[in-house]
């Protein structure tokens, strides 16, 4: 039971929004919000993880998925994540208040 909790959790952090705005290159968040075909712009330093998680929210639903079917698995997945991408964006708010000013948002051509 304690290996797939790790296993959960590392599967979790892996695609955490906060990992993929704030502890990776910018050009990892571009290349998966372009990736899921997001409509986002660009994400802001300040909370990138929940933005970047309301970005892939943002984005059409995968070939193959009816869009009646409200029971979209990924969904779920994405609100939980965003739960836990707001407490860890919130712990790095003083370094993401600099790196917005110092190199302002994140833009996806």
């Amino acid at each position: 039971m304690k290996i797939q909790a790790m296993l959960l959790a590392a599967l979790l952090l892996g695609g955490c929004g906060t990992i993929q705005t704030v502890a990776r290159n910018d050009q990892a968040a571009v290349d998966g919000l372009k990736q899921q075909k997001s409509y986002c712009g660009a994400v802001p330093r300040i909370y990138s993880g929940l933005a970047y998680d309301f970005c892939t929210l943002n984005a059409p639903l995968a070939s193959g998925i009816d869009p009646d079917d409200h029971r979209n698995a990924a969904i779920p997945v994405v609100l939980v994540d965003a739960v836990v991408s707001g407490a860890l964006d919130t712990l790095l708010l003083p370094y993401t208040i600099y790196r917005q000013q110092v190199d302002g948002s994140i833009v996806i051509n």
